[in-house]
């Protein structure tokens, strides 16, 4: 065959096939491989069997990326005490992932990102925020940030409820909460409110009579209780048996039905932020995952199932922008993402990798959580 004509058949080989992967995708042409740790045994068990029924889900409706296979491998961080850091271990070293999905929970949140940083492969993290992870740059949350919670709660007592002066209840125990409190009074007060009361508790209190008398002694017209639901449903009764009438405003901690079996009609009224909820959810891209969830489990999907969908989803978006599984390719691409429209909402990821997304505002009545609107990021009124 003559030179120019092997030159125009190459050519239109090229042009009918495509350009090939980077050299990163090469290295395993007959799989993308994506390790999952989680907490799938233990007292985490539930957030993390949710997680992995909606990462489940989301491969089955996208089994393949690029033309190429996609394939799970699950690491228990519970079982046999290996934590995140071995189960990362594992699925890096056993199982040659290109790229994780893990939550930091357990004795050494992370271990797991650690790890997975020093090998170079990116890890989408669900749910769970940790304020620790922001100097790494292969660590990425689809999950609402604590700083987006905390701002939205106090735009909504502020702007919303027009309520001037705030209390707040904290666990010193808890990283999250003690963050949460520290944004909410920040922007509570720069948005001209009074911060007339802080109490302190510890996970597992029973007794808050103390706290809600300094409360009430403080006169605040809304209470900011980013604790566990056990520890809002106790609140809320002790305060309605000492006859304390104010506004709660809690996040996403007690977005569980745990909360409302715990407390019954002693949480009707209370407030909360979340990153999740059917109704505000974008549609043309959240029908199909509920009824393919709906399908496969026989059960309505919820926070968490749509949290680990979407951290799927965002990966997958990510290695196909990038056209390669080179961990340093992905992260860029991860790094870059604008306009992701995912299950639970449309996000942005800053330069710390967090989502940047609306913030969702539900109220209980009755027995169940009832969508009030999404806060935009910087926007309504008091922005």
């Amino acid at each position: 065959m003559r030179p120019m004509r092997l030159f125009l058949f190459i050519l239109a080989l090229f042009l009918v096939a495509g350009p090939p992967l980077s050299a990163g995708a090469a290295e395993n042409p007959g799989t993308v491989k994506i390790g999952v740790y989680l907490p799938m045994t233990g007292p985490m068990a539930a957030q993390g069997q949710a997680e992995y029924a909606g990462i489940r889900v989301a491969h089955k409706m996208k089994p393949m990326v690029l033309g190429t296979k996609v394939e799970l491998f699950l690491a228990d961080t519970t079982a046999e005490n290996i934590g995140t850091a071995g189960a990362a271990e594992r699925l890096i070293k056993e199982h040659k992932v290109h790229a994780l999905i893990g939550e930091p929970l357990g004795d050494d949140p992370l271990g797991g990102i650690s790890l997975a940083e020093g090998a170079r492969k990116p890890t989408v993290i669900p749910s769970t925020q940790s304020p620790a992870t922001g100097d790494k740059r292969y660590a990425f949350h689809v999950g609402l940030t604590n700083a987006l919670q905390g701002a939205a709660a106090a735009r909504y007592a502020s702007s919303y409820l027009k309520m001037g002066k705030a209390a707040l209840l904290m666990d010193i125990e808890r990283d999250d909460s003690i963050d949460l409190s520290n944004i909410f009074m920040e922007r509570f007060m720069a948005m001209g409110g009074q911060m007339v009361g802080v109490a302190y508790c510890r996970t597992g209190d029973r007794d808050f009579t103390a706290q809600l008398l300094s409360i009430m002694a403080a006169k605040a017209d809304v209470l900011y209780l980013p604790v566990s639901y056990p520890e809002i449903a106790r609140i809320c009764r002790q305060s309605t048996d000492m006859g304390i009438n104010i506004h709660i405003i809690a996040s996403n901690s007690a977005h569980t039905p745990g909360l409302i079996t715990a407390g019954g009609e002693y949480v009707e009224g209370v407030i909360l932020t979340t990153d999740f909820v059917s109704e505000g959810a974008p549609a043309d891209v959240a029908t199909a995952y509920f009824d393919a969830y709906k399908k496969e489990t026989g059960t309505r999907a919820g926070r968490f199932d749509v949290l680990g969908a979407d951290a799927y989803f965002l990966l997958l978006d990510a290695i196909q922008r990038s056209r390669s599984t080179a961990g340093s390719k992905m992260r860029q691409a991860l790094a870059r993402t604008k306009g992701f429209r995912g299950i639970s909402g449309v996000m942005d990821i800053d330069r710390e990798g967090n989502a940047v997304k609306g913030a969702v505002m539900l109220q209980i009545q009755g027995d169940e959580f009832r969508y009030l609107e999404t806060l935009r990021p910087g926007k309504g009124p008091g922005q």
